[in-house]
């Protein structure tokens, strides 16, 4: 624990009494000259019998203001209470397919190895972001809530696996619905990173959900992963990685997969996002940061944290009061005595 917040203060203090202390000398010095110049000691004394002496407690209470006030700026600290901190921020949600399609080698070493290693720089370099993680195959669903907990979102990418829901196909209005509920209850624009190769098996709901992200303002930035040549899909390995046998259709015949732009591309256009087309981890995580600059944020809560408690308050109430006394300390004449007084009436 640190005892005092700002300890550069205490720094400040001592800079701020050795320069008061130096012209408290320089000016009793240069008093002093003026007083033998211009009436002697002895003619100075009899002119100011009359006055009260200067006291050096007057000149102690102007010190010690000074030595509270700059430790009340230091903000010493002890106790600990539990503070409920708010930040701005905007709101995204990240989709990505788990379908086996996403199993294809056509980026070593697989497309959703690619993507997680994509998604890992992204949500590091995300700090003023809210970010929530759906994995989608032919239905959709939340891996991890909207957060501001970056190793949760790391966890949960890492987590990722192809094949890892139980149903089968893809379907990309199903990311884009789920997402459009996530980010209703955020005000202003929001952002869906959806990651997939394209294919859709079922385009006929993909209008219905395009109108549901324009509802709720959300832009899609979508990445295309893959190639257009396409590849097969291993559907079993051995412990060393190599493929045993690839995916076959109902008919028996072995699936390619190729990355459909078209779709992605136009899912984008509708909802005024971007389509960014895979290359390497660091260029598309770049990418991506810069398209989300521009989105809306909103005030929220995040966890709760212990926190030191500022006693600030003790010494700023003893500065105040060493300069009451500073202030309001007698000057000027002294009483007279009780035979002067009388003598003075007498008169």
């Amino acid at each position: 624990m640190g005892l005092f917040a700002k300890p550069i203060f205490l720094l400040y203090m001592i800079a701020a009494l050795l320069f008061a202390g130096l012209a408290a000398w320089l000016g009793n010095k240069l008093k002093n000259r003026l007083i033998h110049a211009l009436f002697g000691p002895e003619a100075y004394a009899k002119l100011t019998a009359s006055l009260r002496p200067i006291t050096r407690w007057r000149g102690a209470l102007f010190f010690l203001t000074l030595v509270f006030l700059f430790i009340a700026l230091a903000g010493p600290q002890w106790g600990t209470e539990v503070v409920a901190a708010q930040g701005t921020f905007a709101q995204t949600v990240i989709a990505v397919d788990v379908s086996a399609s996403m199993r294809a080698q056509d980026l070593k070493p697989d497309r959703l190895a690619n993507a997680q290693s994509m998604l890992r720089m992204l949500v590091s370099n995300l700090k003023d972001e809210r970010v929530g993680i759906i994995a989608f195959t032919s239905q959709a669903y939340v891996q991890c809530p909207i957060t501001t907990d970056e190793d949760a979102l790391t966890y949960f990418i890492t987590s990722l696996k192809p094949d890892m829901l139980p149903v089968p196909g893809t379907s990309l209005a199903a990311p884009v619905s789920l997402a459009a509920r996530m980010l209703a209850k955020y005000p202003g624009h929001k952002a869906l990173i959806l990651l997939t190769d394209g294919e859709d098996h079922s385009p006929e709901e993909l209008n219905q959900a395009k109108e549901a992200a324009l509802k709720n303002g959300i832009r899609i930035i979508a990445i295309g992963i893959g190639t257009k040549e396409g590849t097969l899909i291993p559907a079993r390995t051995d412990a060393s990685g190599r493929v045993l046998e690839y995916k076959k259709d109902k008919d028996g015949k072995t699936v390619v997969s190729k990355l459909d732009e078209k779709t992605l591309l136009e899912l984008a256009q509708a909802t005024g996002g971007v389509y960014i087309s895979y290359t390497t981890p660091a260029q598309v995580a770049a990418k991506v940061e810069a398209a989300v600059k521009g989105l809306d944020r909103s005030v929220s809560r995040t966890a709760a944290r212990a926190a030191y408690k500022n006693r600030y308050a003790f010494p700023l109430v003893l500065a105040m009061l060493c300069l009451a006394g500073y202030m309001l300390w007698p000057r000027g004449r002294k009483p007279a005595p009780a035979s002067e007084e009388k003598e003075l009436q007498k008169r």
